[in-house]
């Protein structure tokens, strides 16, 4: 199955909700990164809620970034999304290493540990928009349902999960968003309350071999469920020489000619991607004809 992102509302409007199945891009980040269990179900939780809040950007050029710090050893993740369902990320520490919470369950909020999750959202306006909240589990879901109560005031009910296999490779990615919108009337809000607290896990749904329509239709499937559209998702990133080019250029001749000096060569690495620049004592010296 390839991966993607289900577009749907529900209550007559009321609701907005997503859904998404992500196998594919967590697989693509684990084998870039050579990440842990652990630190795979950290960032692959991260990468699907930011393929499904970029989903809700307007413009071509849009962009969202979650970043997370803590004092755990994972030490923190950096994931950003746009409006077509493109993803990238890495996390600071990918070897880490922890006891299971309990059979079958990673530890991602150990991982994690305290911290803090901002979100930045850069939507053509002067200034990003930016939100910062203080962790509450670490385990991510919880974490960004208390990030849109608190910073964007609206009710959400956030759901994610990472299956990895015991070769480390990911079997089952995905998850799902669901907002209380403006207008939204009290028994539609104590409906769904009770429905949630009935709802598997979303790994046990994912491992259930549950897809993004199934996964919505079990949880609104009788409250006017209604699917807009379906996005596909991917991990890619937008990185190549000429914006590498474009950065060195950007710390003036001063560090250049000192780059120039010292080491006669460059080489920069991508943290999204892992790619390597290579810049030789020749081609720094074109740029910095260029630099000012």
């Amino acid at each position: 199955m390839n991966d993607y992102i289900v577009r749907a509302t529900a209550g007559d409007g009321s609701i907005r909700v997503f859904a998404a199945t992500t196998r594919g891009l967590v697989q693509k980040a684990r084998e870039i990164h050579h990440t842990s269990p652990v630190a795979s179900a950290a960032l692959g939780r991260l990468l699907t809620a930011a393929a499904m809040m970029g989903s809700m950007l307007k413009g071509d050029k849009d962009l969202v970034t979650l970043q997370i710090r803590g004092d755990g050893p994972l030490q923190g993740i950096v994931v950003s999304g746009d409006c077509c369902g493109r993803v990238k990320g890495y996390v600071f520490n990918p070897n880490v290493e922890l006891p299971d919470k309990y059979p079958g369950k990673l530890d991602v909020g150990g991982a994690i540990g305290a911290g803090y999750l901002d979100v930045i959202k850069d939507i053509g306006m002067r200034e990003p928009y930016a939100g910062r909240i203080e962790l509450v589990t670490g385990e991510i879901a919880e974490d960004l349902t208390y990030y849109f109560a608190q910073s964007e005031q609206t009710p959400s009910a956030v759901g994610l999960g990472v299956l990895v296999e015991t070769d480390t490779s990911v079997r089952r990615a995905g998850g799902f968003m669901i907002q209380l919108l403006p207008g939204a009337d009290e028994g539609m809000v104590s409906r769904l309350e009770e429905k949630l607290r009935h709802v598997p896990y979303v790994t046990d749904l994912l491992d259930a071999g549950k897809t993004p329509e199934e996964i919505l239709e079990l949880l609104l499937g009788d409250m006017g469920l209604r699917i807009l559209d379906r996005l596909p998702a991917s991990f890619s990133c937008n990185c190549d020489r000429q914006r590498v080019e474009k950065a060195l250029i950007s710390i003036g001749r001063e560090e250049l000619e000192k780059i120039i000096e010292e080491d006669g060569k460059a080489n920069l690495h991508c943290h999204f991607c892992a790619k390597e620049y290579d810049f030789t004592k020749s081609d720094l010296l074109c740029l910095l004809e260029e630099a000012k």
